[in-house]
This record gives C-alpha cells, structure tokens and sequence, in this order.
C-alpha cells in the first residue's frame, strides 16, 4: 500500500473508536518513577551507569568480558530490580526467589498503574485485559538452576517454568491481580511493547475487554557493561539518535506499562485521561530488504501510513514525533525517509515537526522500549514541553533534514499549537521486520488528568 492509498482510506466511514490512556507506570535507569523520569528528560539527564572492574565482577561479569579491549564499563541500569514486596502479591519469598525480575517488576508496575488511575482490581467490575513482553530468561539459567536446592529439585519444574518463561509474563498479573480479560505474551524483538499496546487498544475497541493494562519489561542479567562493536552496539556507551558521531546503540533495562479504556467509557467514568489514542497500526517488512536485521522504508512508511489514515487526522497538525532513533548509521536515516515520506506528503512546508528519541537518555530498552516512548509523549503533552533529544550536535550526513518535515529537538522547547490539540507519532522497529506506529492526541480540556487534582493526598502504604 502506498502512503496516498493509505491517507485517502481516511475519508471512508465514521472513523475508531479513539482509546483513553488513564493510567501509566515506568521504572527506568535513573528514574524510580514516572514523576523521575519526567525530571530526568527536561533536564537532560543522561542515565547510565558509569561502573568499576570489581563492581561488575561482583555482578557477575566474567575476567575475560570486563578485561576484553572492547568492553564498554557503562550501561543504563535500574536501582531496586532485585526488590519486591512478595507479601502484597500473595507470594512467599520463595515464590519470589525463583521468579524472574522482569516479572515481579512487570506485575509491580501494573499494580502502580492501576493505581495511577484510581482503580482497585478486586472492586471494578469490568474485564481488564494484560498485553506484555519480556526480555530473555537469562535469570533461570544463570541463577535458579544453578542453585541446587532449587534447580535440582525436580518437583520445582513447574514454579520455576511459571517464574521464568516469558510466557507467563501476562498470565501471572491476571492471576494475582485478579484480571478476567484476554492475558497474552507478545514477542517482537524490539517493537514488542507498542505492539501489545497496539493489540491491547484493538482488544477494547473489538469489547474483548473493557481495560486493558499493555507494556514491557527487560533486565539485562548480569547488570554490568557489555561488548561494543562499532555500528551495532556504542562502544563509548553513549546513544546518538541522528547524529553525524552516531555509532550504535546502547542496550539498558526497564519497564513501563500503560493502562487503557475506549475514551467513551472513560469520559462517563470520571476517569483521569491523560491522552487519547487516534490511530495505531503494525506489519511486517516481508523481505524486501538487505537482511533479517535490516530495517525497511517501504514496511515503515507502510505502518506509519496506516496508522495515521486511522487517526483521521492531517499529518500537518503532528507536530512531535517519538522516534524509535536507535543511533545507528544505517537505522536513523532510513527511519526519517519513511517518516518524511508520510507526515511530509500532504504539504511542502519544511521543519515545522520536532522529532526526538529517548534512547538517547536511557539507551534502548528492547522490549519495553516502545511504551517508554509513548510514556515520554504523553508526559510531554501533559507538560507543554518537548524534552531536548541529548547527544546531539551535527546530523547525520545520510539525513537532509533541511528536506524533510522534522528538526532535531535537541533543546527543551515549549510545545505550541496553531490552537489545536497537541498530537504526535510514536514508532517502534523490531529485528525481524515487526513494525508498529501510533498516533497520540493531548486529552480533551475538560478530562485532562490535572482536573482530579485535588488539596487532600492518599498516603500509600505497601498492604492488602
């Protein structure tokens, strides 16, 4: 499908159901929460973790990766993944033991998510869906299987498959949370999370569910540095979205979960709305490409296309997109040539769209790092303020971008409008050719999450 075949579909029929994004939860290198992480962007933090020698063998890295003339000491890591609060989840600390961090941290987090919109899932009556992903099970091989009185034991196959397989990811927040909604694990390399969150807004519009919680989680295990390989992976450890010095990638750890309603249940619900979800849309690059790992123009533009067609909006009034920007030579200019080919069809106008990528801040969570990035728009709609993308000082000589519709927003910037809502793209690539893009718009004035602000605080406390 070509980018005017998908735009023109727009005019057909009366349009989707838009979804409410009303609650949001995250941990991330340097951030605890979603309120750090919002600091940490205005202010232009870059967090990684700068780490010893002996720190990373104390992690468990070995002599032979820290001392290799490659190995990069830094990496973006998260305080606290080996803490969690077995009692409040009814485990034992046992059960806790041998469950995989990114799984006590995904169910963490969607308990906080649901608490960001003021829902207790033991009193809400509705069917409330989970759509997640996780990194690999590094923690089962390298930790519960070689302790003995775990691993050995043979009556422990079954906890320790239920703690560890990614497959039980989402299943395992349905069951000590009590959800009765479609439960699923998603797998997509990279785009893993905004396709869930993808899935998840379709789910709610086909009334498969009537909430629905969609995010991602990955821990890098052991938590050290890694092996740099110039072009690939950064070997300064330091991520460069559309940079000329651009030389690979950074790998980190998080997660981030957001939680969803149709917006019409939301409004009569008094639901806090902290943005609205106007198109959403994913593929596949097939094979037209150079390789497996490559990425596509022709299956990005394809998806971004579909995407806005849904959102029924002209491309001209997006004024910010979320790039997936992983800071690689090859990847950030292909990914500008698929935007520009759509969000720049419609108009001659030049530079008049920021464009950014959090990896630049926190490096490339894989699988968690689509939501992270609609977490970071959101919040920046919420704030009026477009974060500066750090590590950024000479385009990428691939990238004309006096040409396109986008300018690097390298520098805090007010988000202003012609008087319109704020809206943006949000896009995420997955090796293996898994494409997603979605199109936000700020919440409507009268349900903006700010309005249920109000003198007197819940004071939380970690019980039953």
């Amino acid at each position: 499908m070509d980018v005017a075949t998908a735009i023109d579909r727009s005019g057909d029929g009366d349009g989707i159901e838009p979804i409410a994004i009303v609650g949001m939860a995250a941990r991330l290198p340097g951030a605890a929460d979603v309120n750090e992480f919002w600091r940490n962007l205005v202010d232009g933090v870059e967090s990684v973790t700068e780490l010893s020698r002996e720190e990373q063998l104390t992690r468990g890295a070995t002599v032979e990766e820290v001392d290799d003339p490659g190995w990069v000491n830094r990496a973006p890591l998260i305080d606290g993944y080996d803490e969690f609060d077995a009692a409040l989840f009814g485990m034992t600390d046992r059960e806790a033991a041998m469950t995989d961090p990114q799984h006590r941290l995904f169910l963490e987090s969607c308990h906080t998510a649901l608490e960001d919109a003021g829902y207790d899932p033991s009193r809400y009556d509705g069917a409330v869906g989970v759509y997640a992903g996780t990194g690999g099970n590094t923690y089962l091989h390298r930790y519960v299987l070689r302790n003995k009185r775990v691993g050995g034991n043979p009556h422990s196959a079954v906890s320790i498959a239920a703690g560890n397989s990614p497959n039980y990811v989402a299943t395992t927040v349905s069951y000590r949370l009590d959800l009765r909604g479609p439960s699923l694990t998603v797998h997509t390399a990279c785009s893993t999370s905004l396709v869930a969150f993808h899935l998840a807004c379709e789910a709610l519009r086909n009334g498969e569910c009537d909430m629905a919680l969609a995010g991602g989680v990955n821990v890098e295990l052991p938590h050290v540095g890694y092996l740099g390989m110039d072009g690939f992976t950064s070997p300064d450890g330091r991520c460069r979205p559309f940079e000329a010095g651009a030389n690979g990638t950074v790998w980190g750890s998080g997660v981030g979960v957001t939680l969803l309603k149709r917006l019409s249940d939301a409004i009569a619900d008094g639901d806090p709305i902290r943005a609205v979800v106007l198109g959403n849309a994913i593929n596949n690059d097939g094979a037209g490409k150079v390789g497996f790992t490559a990425p596509s123009v022709d299956g990005q533009m394809e998806a971004v296309a579909q995407a806005v067609a849904m959102a029924r909006v002209d491309p001209r009034t997006v004024s910010y997109i979320e790039a997936h920007g992983t800071g690689t030579a090859m990847g950030d200019p292909i990914e500008v040539a698929a935007l520009s080919a759509v969000y720049g069809s419609e108009t001659d106008d030049r530079g008049w769209c920021g464009i950014g990528s959090v990896k630049s801040n926190i490096g490339h969570l894989s699988q968690p790092s689509g939501i992270v990035s609609v977490i970071k728009t959101v919040l920046a709609m919420e704030h009026g303020l477009i974060p500066p993308t750090i590590n950024y000082e000479t385009p990428n000589p691939a990238i004309d971008f006096a040409d396109t519709p986008f300018y690097v927003a390298n520098t805090l910037t007010k988000w202003d409008t012609d008087g319109g809502p704020r809206r943006a793209g949000v896009s995420s690539f997955g090796i293996g050719g898994t494409n997603a893009h979605v199109v936000l718009e700020q919440a409507p004035a009268a349900y903006r999450s700010a309005r249920r602000v109000r003198p007197a605080q819940l004071l939380h406390v970690s019980a039953k």
